[in-house]
């Protein structure tokens, strides 16, 4: 009989590391959760022949998925996951077996990353896992966010609520990442228009004024030699036009690969005027409705803690989020350390200590991630009405510069000339 070692965690967040003999690892899980434990981690203690037929068997199976579920290049698309979560919900709630409504929903996917997960999951389901443990194996599908709280349907025994919250997770999730993303357009394209034209004047206009200049031998003043110069420049590097912003960002994402280069970056973007308080805010949004959501749905705090922490996407409200943790094993409330990281106002503190004291968390973290989503897209607003006008000085300041530039030693020659 196999051996598995695994890593839970007991009601009180406590982290256990044992092993167990079980038949298969499905019976290891059911074994480890009869004791009372929250299974993190488990894995065969097996010998490298055993190993190498297990990693064999599992690319066979993965290959059979993939010819059956077709191509599964890259992740799911939110807003496609978005929808097959919704259709699952309805489904659930008219009371269709979770097999036959996978089996509704693989039928209706288009040929890409989400059919060939569904495909495994219910290959998987039909060999006797849960649905939350077929679904832990699809990660391009399912985040730790979706399986754990499937989980915990499974465990309260209300499936079609959980998916009905987790639905509206993800609906709220993306209306706020689509209000942003539609609030940028315009000046996104308004700068990239700007840019284009500006760049054209610089690489074919310029340098014809500069053959003029140099033909009839006019002293320049020190203006137009700076705007020579920048054609100059741009003419002999317009390379490095693109090369520059794409090179910066490859930077930042490189310096993110470490925690503390990742913290030190995301702390100075929460200082930038305006962004960085949409971008601290919309974190809050984030994480707060996605801890009142698995609260809501019966997971332990600690364990509800570990996934917002993970979720959160930034390396300041991560370091936080593990003091919060520790804090609350240690016996403390929620509400004492999240005032001491100081990510969030006095308000939502109050809010927390409230909710702890009254027995509805959940709902009180709905309501800041509410509030903190509703000043998320003031801020978006306001963000965009600066814009306009700055961009419109800058602009004029541009075009200002260019245009005395020439005028200047044009004005000189007909001067000379007349």
């Amino acid at each position: 009989m196999p051996t598995y070692t695994y890593e839970a965690m007991d009601n009180t967040g406590l982290e256990i590391k044992d092993s167990i003999d079980a038949p298969s690892e499905h019976e290891a899980q059911t074994m480890i959760r009869e004791k009372g434990f929250f299974v993190t981690k488990i894995a065969e203690k097996s010998s490298r022949k055993k190993g190498k037929t297990a990693v064999a068997t599992r690319t066979q199976a993965k290959g059979k998925k993939k010819s059956v579920g077709g191509i599964s290049i890259g992740g799911v698309r939110p807003k496609q996951l978005c929808t097959f979560t919704r259709q699952l919900s309805t489904l659930q709630d008219a009371g269709l077996p979770i097999l036959r409504s996978l089996r509704i929903l693989e039928g209706q996917c288009k040929p890409g990353p989400l059919k060939a997960s569904l495909v495994g999951v219910i290959e998987d389901i039909e060999s006797g896992n849960t649905l939350s443990e077929a679904m832990a194996k699809q990660p391009k599908a399912f985040d730790n966010l979706y399986v754990n709280m499937v989980k915990a349907g499974e465990a309260g025994g209300a499936m079609e609520v959980i998916l009905q919250r987790l639905a509206e997770f993800k609906e709220r999730a993306q209306s706020l990442k689509r209000k942003v993303q539609g609030a940028m357009v315009y000046p996104v394209a308004v700068i990239t228009v700007a840019t284009g034209i500006v760049g054209f004047i610089m690489y074919w206009i310029i340098p014809k004024f500069k053959d003029i200049f140099n033909d009839f031998g006019v002293d320049l003043p020190d203006i137009t030699i700076w705007l020579i110069a920048m054609s100059d420049w741009v003419v002999n590097y317009f390379y490095l036009i693109p090369a520059i912003p794409i090179g910066f960002w490859l930077f930042i994402k490189i310096v993110k690969k470490n925690p503390t280069g990742a913290y030190i970056v995301d702390r100075i973007a929460m200082k930038i005027p305006i962004l960085g308080q949409i971008i601290s805010k919309s974190t809050v949004a984030r994480t707060c409705r996605t801890l009142g959501t698995l609260i809501s749905s019966g997971v332990p705090i600690l364990e509800a803690l570990s996934i917002a922490r993970d979720t959160a996407g930034n390396e300041v409200f991560r370091k936080a989020f593990n003091h919060i943790h520790q804090s609350i094993r240690e016996g403390e409330s929620m509400a004492v350390p999240l005032k001491e990281t100081r990510i969030v106002d006095d308000m939502v503190v109050n809010m927390v200590d409230v909710g702890e004291e009254t027995g509805a968390l959940d709902n009180m973290l709905y309501k800041v991630a509410d509030v903190y989503d509703e000043e998320v897209s003031v801020l978006v607003e306001a963000l965009v009405n600066m814009l306009e006008p700055i961009m419109v000085v800058v602009l004029g300041l541009i075009v200002g510069f260019i245009v005395i530039a020439l005028f200047m030693p044009l004005v000189k020659l007909l001067n000379e000339l007349s």
